[in-house]
């Protein structure tokens, strides 16, 4: 996979890397997995909200 960022991006990921005496791949790994894992954290919560709110029309549903 290659990664194309805008030199704007570049720098940007560079200087975290340098303050953070990490490598630039380093720092971009760790943020798609935080990126990720926030998601699924999300998409959990959304997924639970929706069975409590709306439970008794899923389970109407189901046997339709």
């Amino acid at each position: 996979m290659t990664l194309r960022l805008s030199p704007e991006e570049t720098e940007a990921l560079r200087a975290v890397a340098e303050r953070e005496h990490r490598s630039m791949q380093e720092v971009a790994r760790t943020a798609i997995a935080e990126y990720v894992n926030r998601r699924t954290v999300r998409r959990d919560e959304a997924l639970r909200r929706i069975v409590a709110e709306d439970g008794p029309l899923l389970d109407r549903l189901g046997k339709a």
